[in-house]
């Protein structure tokens, strides 16, 4: 699958019903189409907001620069910690790989190669889809029409992570971010899945996972998610036999790529890079 991350293409932009969630809320999609043949590798996109916030337009920047040089790239609205506690935005991102397997090719999508980009609480959720792909908690919403379709993915780019979900929240009782405190004890329901849904931990407990090709693009002024303690994810996700490209980016915070800049610059040419090499490798 021949892709050009240097290559321009004009986006189309609209957006479709994903899934009802048990909160009664509709969930939706927004497609980021670019305009050519094709077909074009896809993306999915799983927003951050502390599992409490945000939907499908958070990363908005990234998701059309990615599009510009010619992915599909696929946003998706995620059940929020108030909605429903873990693992039920894990269930969403799930079923969103094997939605988007299944519906990708209506926006020219193709799909041997999908990736995820996940951001902050994104990234949580897609690093625990990509380590525990075939779970069947998990896995628990069907898929009407495509029973048989996984949740396996090729590569996943990550923006600020929270790879280490209780020493994060360590972080936040050392600095009294009540936010912060707050966010995990909405989410993590019993308070135990802080460890039991904890990539780092998942990783030192030696579960059975699948390893597939990880980007960490990480703030070096991050207070939020620290970057010594993704460094050591890094570090263990590499001795645990996958590969992970960890990139520390200059004088930048925990959503540094909100703003343009030329730190949110290097991000998009860092995934878009990183992407290629998993495409065409």
């Amino acid at each position: 699958m021949a892709y050009d991350p240097a290559a321009r293409f004009e986006i189309k932009v609209s957006e479709v019903e994903f899934r009802r969630n048990s909160a009664g809320r509709m969930l939706m999609a927004r497609i980021y189409q670019p305009q050519g043949s094709g077909p074009f590798p896809t993306v999915l996109d799983l927003h951050g907001g502390g599992w409490n916030r945000k939907d499908r337009l958070a990363e908005e920047p990234m998701d059309r620069a990615l599009a510009a040089s010619g992915l599909l790239v696929v946003a998706v609205d995620l059940t929020l910690a108030a909605e429903a506690p873990y693992p039920a935005a894990v269930q969403d991102a799930n079923y969103a790989v094997r939605w988007l397997k299944a519906n990708a090719a209506r926006w020219n999508g193709e799909i041997s190669k999908l990736g995820i980009f996940g951001s902050s609480s994104g990234g949580h959720l897609t690093e625990l889809v990509a380590l525990r792909p075939h779970d069947p908690r998990y896995g628990a919403i069907p898929l009407v029409g495509a029973p048989t379709v996984d949740a396996t993915i090729a590569y996943a780019a990550m923006r600020s992570p929270v790879s280490n979900t209780s020493e994060r929240h360590e972080n936040a009782v050392r600095r009294k971010n009540e936010p912060m405190i707050k966010n995990s004890q909405t989410f993590f329901q019993p308070w135990d899945a802080i460890h039991e849904g904890n990539p780092r931990e998942i990783l030192a407990r030696k579960e059975k996972v699948t390893l597939v090709p990880f980007l960490i693009m990480q703030g070096a002024l991050d207070d939020n998610v620290l970057p010594e303690m993704q460094e050591e994810f890094a570090n263990a996700y590499r001795a645990a036999g996958g590969a992970c490209d960890y990139r520390l980016f200059a004088d930048s915070v925990h959503e540094w790529t909100a703003q343009p800049g030329p730190q949110t610059a290097k991000a998009h040419e860092t995934a878009k890079e990183f992407i290629a090499r998993q495409l065409n490798g």
